[in-house]
């Protein structure tokens, strides 16, 4: 067994069982957005405690620039961290909530809590100072500026 495997392997076994988990989640929900399956039906697979929920995505290419829309329901701009690390632009946070309803003979209390994280690569010709977040109705809007002299080109590389 080589050093690769055994790093693998041992932070496969910290994971745990909650990013199985998780994971298996993340594909149900592609499923469930494949086959445009209400929001509502996907309460049936909630997510185990300490697992940590990727938000839908869509990356427009509008010319000039990018748009990036990720749906975040619920949440407050305080709860929402945008981040730029690199090429990678990280989008993560933590929702909780707490409601209680009092009646004559009842008492509801709810609570909900669970992180989200998202992560995407910049495409080549983003231009990482040119960078606008905005949220509003539920939807984090994220608009990349492209810079067209960082834009890769493909180049033939001759061998020696």
């Amino acid at each position: 067994m080589n050093k690769q495997e055994m790093v693998t392997t041992s932070q496969r076994a910290d994971r745990g069982v909650a990013t199985v988990f998780a994971r298996l989640r993340n594909e149900i929900d592609q499923l469930f957005d494949d086959f445009s399956i209400p929001v509502q039906m996907r309460r049936m697979f909630p997510l185990p405690d300490g697992a940590v929920f990727s938000p839908a995505a869509e990356l427009k290419d509008k010319g000039d620039h990018y748009d990036l829309a990720i749906e975040l329901p619920g949440l407050d701009d305080k709860d929402i961290e945008v981040e730029l690390a690199g090429d990678t632009l990280r989008i993560s946070g933590e929702k909780q909530e707490e409601s209680e309803e009092k009646t004559a003979d009842h008492l509801i209390s709810e609570r909900s809590y669970g992180k989200f994280q998202r992560s995407l690569t910049l495409p080549a010709d983003a231009d990482p100072e040119r960078i606008d977040a905005k949220y509003r109705h539920g939807v984090l809007k994220i608009t990349i500026g492209k810079d067209k002299e960082s834009a890769r080109s493909i180049r033939k590389i001759s061998l020696s």
